[in-house]
């Protein structure tokens, strides 16, 4: 398989599987945090099968991160001063063809250019995006953590905040904006369709 499809896979619907691959290919969770170190990222951190995060996995699972750094990260990649331009350039490509694309991206109106990234685990949702909006772009992080809603469905208080907030930024930003979600704030359909 072609490495690039592994990124994509990674990006674009979170797999693990690819996720863990690529972390072994560079150099494993301690080169990759050495790195995010390096770039001044002292928050974001992977923990899974890296020497020495074993508390910190147990705490905060796969990675940790906060909504700054996330922000930060993404507004490295719009200005193309992350890795490079090249490099950023094609992130934010992949960031732009999120699969899971019924939280707060759902909010969003189709056409505006969204780079989004988001996970989720029992206890905590997130999603972090850079919004193309007409006005100027935006960025929002949203993290929840110890939720008491560790269900899986789309009423998932941390994914139903995430809506709330992506649809009042873009009311914000976007005051003259006459679109409609087609999803509620709770993930549902907002109107019966005949096909």
């Amino acid at each position: 398989m072609q490495l690039a499809k592994v990124i994509m896979l990674m990006m674009t619907t979170s797999d693990n599987t690819a996720s863990l691959w690529l972390q072994l290919l560079a150099g494993t969770g301690t080169r990759i945090n050495e790195l995010l170190d390096s770039l001044g990222f002292i928050s974001t951190r992977v923990n899974s099968r890296t020497a020495g995060r074993q508390e910190n996995w147990k705490l905060y699972g796969w990675g940790q991160t906060t909504p700054r750094e996330m922000v930060a990260i993404m507004e490295r990649l719009y200005h193309r001063r992350l890795l490079g331009k090249s490099q950023d350039e094609l992130m934010l490509r992949l960031m732009g063809r999120n699969y899971w694309n019924e939280e707060a991206l759902s909010q969003i109106p189709p056409e505006i250019f969204v780079a989004s990234k988001n996970g989720a685990v029992d206890a905590s949702r997130s999603e972090t995006m850079l919004v193309m909006a007409p006005n100027g772009p935006y960025i929002v992080s949203v993290i929840t953590k110890n939720q008491k809603d560790t269900s899986w469905n789309s009423g998932n208080e941390g994914w139903v905040l995430s809506r709330k907030l992506s649809r009042l930024l873009w009311n914000h930003f976007e005051p003259r904006s006459t679109w409609k979600p087609v999803l509620d704030l709770k993930g549902n359909p907002e109107e019966k369709r005949n096909d």
